[in-house]
């Protein structure tokens, strides 16, 4: 039940009471009413006061008056315990409107920490998104610049790489044109030292071409000598190992690069 209603039962309570005891007096009053009215008649006549009032009349005083007090006392404590019973309601009433009022505050105190709380923790996720993604962009930068770096760098290698490659080449074909000159004047003193030692035997026909190897010294010293392939017979074979034995030590190479331990050499003597 709402305070509305409960405050309209309470109203509608005290007219009732209200209308209770107007009729209670209207009854009360009426009573009286009923007693046929006399003539107006005055008779002189010397009484005592003990014999003016009967004791029946005097006994009916006195249970009206009582009656009367009665209902006045009731109608008072009547009207006292509607009075306690609404102050009573509107004490309730108060106490409950304070109660929702501090439930509402409450209520509201706690919707609003609650939308603070939530608040800071949208603040805090969002911050921390933005750090995230803050510490990635930096991440990424360095990445790249990293890479660049690494880019640049290779491209520097592969340029001085290029640049060195070309300039061997260049050093080599340099090396190779001067080395293939020295190895050809090479050849040619060992060829004419050795020829100008070998004794031509007389089976040894034109054209002699043959395959030899020697194993030398960085001296020169021959150490060994021997024939492979020849087109000459066995006395040729034997002369011209024996040439090489006699032409040593040998002559050595400009370049020292040239010299090799096991000298392989085609014997093509001019005849």
């Amino acid at each position: 039940m709402s305070d509305k209603n409960k405050i309209t039962s309470i109203m509608m309570a005290c007219i009732l009471h209200g209308f209770l005891i107007a009729s209670l007096v209207f009854v009360f009053e009426t009573s009286d009413a009923n007693i046929p009215i006399r003539p107006l008649m005055i008779k002189a006549k010397i009484v005592k006061e003990e014999n003016l009032i009967t004791p029946e009349k005097k006994q009916e005083r006195i249970r009206r008056q009582a009656e009367e007090e009665k209902r006045q006392k009731d109608i008072r404590e009547e009207n006292q315990r509607i009075e306690e019973k609404i102050k009573a309601e509107q004490n309730r009433l108060e106490n409950e409107k304070k109660k929702a009022e501090k439930i509402k505050r409450e209520a509201a105190l706690k919707k609003k920490q609650e939308e603070e709380a939530l608040k800071k923790k949208q603040e805090a996720e969002i911050e921390k998104k933005r750090i995230a993604a803050e510490k990635k962009r930096q991440e990424d930068i360095e990445r790249q610049r990293a890479e660049n770096e690494k880019l640049r760098k290779e491209m520097e290698e592969a340029e001085k790489k290029a640049q060195l490659d070309r300039e061997l080449e260049n050093e080599q074909k340099r090396l190779d044109a001067l080395r293939s000159g020295a190895l050809s004047r090479y050849m040619y003193a060992l060829m004419m030292k050795i020829e100008n030692a070998w004794i031509q035997p007389i089976s040894a026909g034109k054209g002699i071409s043959c395959s030899v190897n020697v194993r030398q010294l960085p001296g020169g010293e021959v150490v060994s000598a021997a024939v492979d392939a020849c087109n000459g017979d066995e006395s040729v074979r034997r002369s011209i190992e024996a040439a090489v034995y006699k032409a040593s030590p040998l002559p050595s190479p400009e370049d020292p690069s040239l010299f090799e331990r096991n000298l392989r050499f085609i014997f093509e003597p001019i005849q």
